[in-house]
């Protein structure tokens, strides 16, 4: 039976994702250290209203306020034993704003990393990071969730742990990781290595690619990065708007809507098929992306020096990939290569 994400993605070359959930639910008085996932019992209309926002901004997929809703994250809040519950109340919310839309719109559950370390560098087992994704997922399978939307991870135990998870629950799942270190993850991987663990899964998902991270610029990098493989699978694009800054006693990303239309049909061109944003991004940036995607011809893959000129530079010099080869500067142009 084909899932809901590959019957849309069959009919479309693209798919716009939302955007931040934490900026909009700070702006609408979430404070600091709060479990964003309480409020899908107690705020839920506060849920939907973040959801509709994104929806009513042209996003065909949207992801489920869910993102910190596993036992170690919920734990720091004394709610561990609200993991089902919490992930059902958010995905049950999603379902139906989307099934209200009156057209196709993608219900994404949100799993994030647990916050802890990896075994042997940690204390968390892969028997016990399954565990925790897999209570999450079936709280999500339970309220409707479409697809399992695995994001922001750093390390590949961690990655390989989910899509275990997702396989446990029956589950589709698509996966994102965030190279926020000189173009690499936290945990040292880099675009080509993601792509080449991706492909060894047993359970693949349904799309993989790049999240948050540093800014716009830097995640298409890892976006040609990805291309460079020769994959075949969908490449998901989700950058920050603009770059974090300090702001009258509030963190104020500095990307504009233009230039987050700027962003998305460069990462339609680079090769993503699902493009939304992470952190910043607000239903104003996501309704410049729709109307850019719709009526910007697509143009042929940029470089480095096109991404650097349209949207601004990148916070490090090279991401990692350079040492694949010496042909490697070449492949950012329009050219396409297996890694070895």
């Amino acid at each position: 039976m084909t899932d809901a994400l590959t019957e849309l993605l069959a009919t479309r070359d693209w798919l716009l994702a939302d955007g931040a959930t934490g900026t909009n639910l700070f702006n609408m008085g979430l404070q600091s250290g709060d479990a964003p996932e309480l409020w899908n019992a107690d705020e839920p209309e506060k849920i939907r209203t973040l959801y509709r926002g994104a929806v009513d901004a042209g996003s065909d997929l949207f992801l489920t306020n869910t993102f910190g809703g596993n036992a170690s994250r919920l734990k720091l809040h004394s709610a561990e034993a609200r993991v089902h519950e919490l992930n059902r109340l958010g995905a049950e919310l999603g379902r139906e704003v989307a099934d209200a839309s009156g057209r196709r719109v993608i219900v994404a559950g949100s799993i994030g990393p647990t916050g802890e370390i990896m075994a042997p560098m940690g204390s968390l087992t892969h028997a016990l990071a399954v565990e925790m994704f897999h209570e999450q997922a079936e709280g999500l399978k339970a309220g409707g969730a479409d697809v399992l939307w695995v994001e922001t991870i750093s390390a590949s135990e961690e990655y390989k742990a989910a899509a275990e998870a997702a396989a446990l629950a029956g589950m589709p799942w698509c996966g994102t990781m965030s190279f926020d270190t000189a173009g690499r993850t936290m945990m040292g991987l880099t675009s080509a290595a993601m792509a080449q663990m991706v492909d060894k899964l047993a359970h693949k998902p349904l799309a993989f690619g790049a999240n948050c991270g540093v800014g716009a610029s830097d995640l298409l990098r890892t976006v040609l990065g990805f291309v460079d493989t020769g994959t075949s699978m969908p490449i998901i694009a989700k950058g920050n708007a603009g770059i974090p800054k300090y702001v009258d006693g509030h963190i104020h990303y500095d990307g504009t809507p233009d230039l987050m239309a700027d962003y998305a049909v460069l990462a339609r061109d680079c090769g993503a098929r699902i493009i939304g944003g992470c952190c910043g991004t607000m239903p104003d940036h996501l309704r410049a992306m729709r109307e850019a995607l719709e009526t910007r011809a697509a143009g042929p893959r940029p470089d480095l020096e096109t991404i650097k000129t349209r949207i601004g530079g990148f916070s490090s010099a090279v991401d990692g990939t350079e040492a694949d080869g010496p042909d490697t500067p070449a492949r950012r142009g329009n050219r396409r290569r297996r890694e070895s």
